[in-house]
């Protein structure tokens, strides 16, 4: 990991136009790991654009950089390098069109399991518990001073993935780089405000909603529930507010793994696995959805309604 880091600290070094790309719907740790390396290239004197092709939640705006990220494809005209973070393939991504015969060097930066390495350069470590913590290493690597707005960036990825440092990614490995971004500065207050401190009444009425519809069928061991496109219209929240419930929903007891699916735009379903025992493995069945991750957390989008998805999945699952 150490080499593969310093050959892209070498290349990043020599080139001059560099985007960023996070993942669509993002997250703390895709948005963390680009705010924290647009930040290094600023202090290369590089040119940085950042791409994101849905718009950013509110609650990431204590972020240094975060103005910086568009929607708009032209970023990366005349980009010599595309530097893609927490992203297993360019579908995912959201660019696998954009850059389809783009000359430039591609930097894979990640940390799931079913990352298809397909960057000309990739730093993909699996034992990692966020992309942030990936990055962070890449810092250490190379000597890279890291800035508290780049620590508090880094630290948000890593409460993001480890849900506050209470799920099975929690490692002594992100405790410790967590230490040390303290450290260095990050500040805990903002990040905890941002995160966790952020529950309306009526963000908290709908996650009620939700967890009332929580179903296990008798032949599957997995309980679900679900929110619609008109759950939001009609609490007046947005689809971000509900991010929480994956993680809310590994908690609960009497199923051996949970999904949350959300209706979102042009008719397509989003699920998000998650489970706590050592003998499930999600990623496996969120690939044969389209999808990917962890094996402890991974998610999907798909065509189709709620009952045929769930359907599907508990087909799936019968066949193991």
């Amino acid at each position: 990991m150490q080499r593969t880091a310093q050959q892209i600290h070498n290349h990043i070094k020599n080139a001059n136009k560099l985007a960023l790309v996070s993942h669509p719907n993002p997250d703390g740790d895709t948005l963390g790991a680009a705010m924290a390396f647009a930040e290094y290239l600023q202090t290369l004197g590089k040119e940085v654009k950042i791409f994101c092709l849905t718009p950013v939640p509110e609650k990431f705006s204590f972020l240094k950089n975060i103005h910086m990220v568009s929607q708009d494809p032209e970023t990366f005209l005349d980009m010599d390098t595309i530097t893609v973070l927490d992203c297993g393939d360019l579908r995912y991504a959201g660019v696998v069109d954009l850059l389809k015969n783009h000359a430039a060097t591609i930097i894979n930066i990640d940390h799931h399991a079913t990352n298809e390495k397909y960057g000309h350069m990739n730093m993909v470590v699996v034992n990692a518990a966020s992309t942030t913590e990936v990055v962070h290493n890449f810092f250490k690597f190379n000597n890279i001073n890291i800035t508290p707005t780049m620590a508090t960036a880094l630290l948000t990825g890593l409460i993001t993935d480890t849900d506050n440092f209470s799920n099975s990614a929690t490692s002594h490995t992100s405790l410790v780089a967590s230490s040390e971004l303290l450290r260095s500065g990050a500040n805990w207050g903002a990040i905890h405000r941002a995160l966790v401190q952020n529950k309306s009444i009526a963000i908290l009425k709908l996650w009620g909603l939700i967890l009332s519809r929580l179903t296990k069928k008798e032949n599957s061991d997995m309980a679900y529930t679900y929110s619609t496109i008109k759950d939001l219209v009609q609490h007046g929240i947005n689809d971000d507010d509900i991010e929480g419930i994956s993680n809310f929903l590994n908690k609960l007891d009497g199923a051996k793994m949970s999904l949350f699916i959300k209706e979102i735009a042009d008719g397509k379903i989003k699920g998000s696995f998650r489970t706590t025992s050592d003998d499930i493995d999600v990623s496996a069945l969120a690939k044969k959805m389209g999808g990917g991750g962890h094996k402890k957390a991974a998610g999907f989008t798909t065509d189709g309604t709620i009952e045929n998805v769930v359907d599907k999945i508990i087909d799936l699952q019968a066949q193991k």
